[in-house]
């Protein structure tokens, strides 16, 4: 009986030293490619977003998390509001979707009609950034939907904003027992479904659908210039007036084609009259 129960508990310690034996792995690549603890930290979440899909409006961002000089934290806000706008207005359909941008890859995870989107490294793990953004979600639907849809001014759901910087704090460093665990669990697989597509590509399709609707609005306004009901008014204004003027022209045309010919006759018959006044 002793031994039945030691044997139980060795199995269910099974898990914690494959965890453990997996956090040493871990160390040892870091450590051989040259990453330090703080290099490691730079895998992490670096900018979260949570807006409402039906209009586009951001409600929340929490506090960015950039530590690179060289890191353009208003261009990565831009960014991520211009992905929430494409998929407000449908051209972004996955539920969940990566969307790669240098070194850098945007996350993004819909449910019930509201986008949760975070910016990270290329480095960290795509699954943690899925179970943070569910995490996230779990939070976000505990609040009235009366409140949500009340909201209209971008990013001013400020209660949100700690609750994001919570959750973010259990996922800054890939390698605790938890995220082990996390990253260990195969059931999502969530590293398998994720549609990938490049950020510049999203980028041109839209650039290319604005300039169609810029053309199509400059050849709608100079065709319509000379719209039916414009031209009828200028038909009819006008045509009295442009039949008078073909009549006098055929006319003053007819008379200066008389007058050439009755002068080639007299002139005829001046020379005649001369001839024959000649040989008398």
């Amino acid at each position: 009986m002793i031994e039945h129960h030691v044997s139980k508990i060795e199995y269910l310690r099974i898990p914690f030293i494959w965890n453990n034996l997996m956090s040493k792995l871990f160390k040892f690549w870091y450590k051989m490619r040259g990453f330090t603890s703080e290099k490691v930290r730079l895998n992490m979440v670096k900018l979260t977003m949570v807006g409402r899909v039906r209009d586009g409006v951001p409600l929340a961002q929490g506090i960015r998390y950039v530590n690179e000089e060289n890191d353009d934290v208003l261009g990565y806000k831009q960014q991520a509001e211009f992905i929430l706008k494409e998929i407000s207005r449908g051209a972004l359909s996955p539920p969940k979707m990566v969307i790669q941008m240098h070194h850098h890859s945007f996350i993004y995870l819909i449910e019930n009609g509201v986008c949760y989107m975070t910016l990270c490294d290329s480095l960290y793990p795509r699954k943690l950034a899925i179970h943070y953004l569910q995490d996230l979600q779990r939070e976000f639907s505990k609040f009235d939907d009366a409140l949500l849809n009340s909201l209209v001014k971008p990013y001013s759901f400020l209660k949100f904003d700690n609750i994001i910087i919570n959750i973010r704090k259990r996922y800054i460093d890939t390698r605790t027992q938890v995220n082990l665990y996390k990253l260990n669990d195969g059931r999502g697989q969530t590293d398998l479904d994720m549609v990938t597509c490049s950020f510049f590509e999203i980028f041109e399709r839209r650039r290319k659908i604005t300039d169609r609707a810029e053309r199509s609005i400059c050849n709608a306004n100079s065709s319509s210039i000379w719209s039916f009901s414009i031209v009828k008014e200028i038909g009819l204004k006008w045509t009295p007036v442009v039949v008078t003027f073909g009549v006098v022209l055929v006319l003053l045309w007819a008379s200066f084609l008389l007058f050439d010919i009755s002068l080639s006759h007299h002139n005829q018959f001046v020379i005649l009259y001369n001839n024959r006044k000649l040989f008398h």
